[in-house]
């Protein structure tokens, strides 16, 4: 059993624990309203730019000299993930949702008999990838957030990747990464980065209704055309790189606010938990005090009734 001395200790050393995790989840509920507004911001602008390259892209795909960010290499034999984690720890489930995502997808991907190489970003994914996946992790970044993510940041390691697609004959990049949905959900999400993932809604050719004078009893359905200048081959060779930057950067940010948003969920489960083991060491210690000062008195007792 342990002695007063000791449980008062310990009480002492969980409340300061307690105080650290309280305010971690303030720093972390302050950093999360800037993370999740760059997040925000970031979508509409992301979205946009893959659904125009998707656009552009769809009658220039098949084409043989068609680049290799758009259609591929036409084989999927050799895959590269980046996987998106964080450099700190105390973030929940977080950092290990995205590992096992990543460990079963490898898993998958050599059971079909394909390559697979991966490039981590921050340093837990390096550090829990790397005691299992070694010899595969052939880049990685660290220390992208310590204030905010920049999109230069991003810039470089798309730059990065594309010189390992290069050198390493890569087929497809995989991006994952957590999206924010709020601060206590977080979605592990996949994205295709090469290849160009083209939806079904941009294969279709732009439709509208002709004017309805022209044509009083139906209604006509016309393809509408465009003209590009200067070509479609030029235009990509620009907006593909662009695109892929962009889709890290927001894959980035969409990380750095689910990281901080499971920090702050996480923090304060942990306060929680604090003060609950605070109340029961409590109780323990003034029940513990108790049966010393009542054996004290049994024993003044004793001894007078025995005089």
């Amino acid at each position: 059993m342990p002695s007063l001395k000791d449980l008062k200790n310990r009480i002492k050393s969980v409340k300061s624990t307690q105080k650290i995790t309280k305010a971690m989840k303030m720093v972390a509920a302050s950093k999360l309203r800037r993370a999740r507004d760059a997040a925000e911001a970031s979508r509409p602008y992301a979205t946009a730019m893959e659904a125009m390259v998707a656009r552009l892209a769809v009658g220039y795909r098949d084409n043989p000299h068609a680049p290799k960010l758009l259609a591929g290499t036409g084989k999927s034999d050799t895959v590269l993930i980046i996987a998106a984690t964080a450099d700190r720890g105390l973030c929940g489930a977080f950092n290990g949702s995205i590992v096992r995502s990543v460990r079963r997808s490898v898993q998958a991907l050599r059971a079909e008999g394909k390559t697979v190489y991966l490039y981590t970003v921050g340093r837990k994914g390096r550090d829990l990838l790397g005691a299992e996946f070694k010899d595969i992790i052939i880049g990685g970044k660290t220390d992208i957030a310590r204030k905010t993510v920049e999109y230069n940041t991003a810039e470089a390691i798309a730059v990065e990747v594309l010189k390992l697609v290069e050198s390493r004959n890569i087929d497809v990049v995989t991006l994952v990464y957590n999206h924010f949905k709020s601060a206590i959900s977080q979605v592990v999400t996949e994205q295709q980065l090469m290849p160009l993932a083209i939806s079904d809604q941009s294969r279709e050719s732009r439709v509208e209704k002709k004017d309805a004078s022209l044509d009083s009893s139906h209604s006509t359905l016309a393809t509408t055309s465009y003209d590009y200048e200067p070509e479609e081959e030029v235009i990509l060779a620009d907006l593909l790189p662009r695109n892929f930057s962009m889709q890290i950067f927001k894959g980035l940010l969409e990380s750095a606010a689910s990281e901080q948003g499971a920090r702050m969920n996480a923090m304060e489960n942990a306060t929680k938990n604090a003060g609950e083991m605070i109340k029961k060491l409590s109780l323990k210690y003034n029940r513990t005090r108790q049966a010393n000062i009542t054996r004290e008195l049994i024993e003044i007792i004793s001894g007078a009734e025995a005089l």
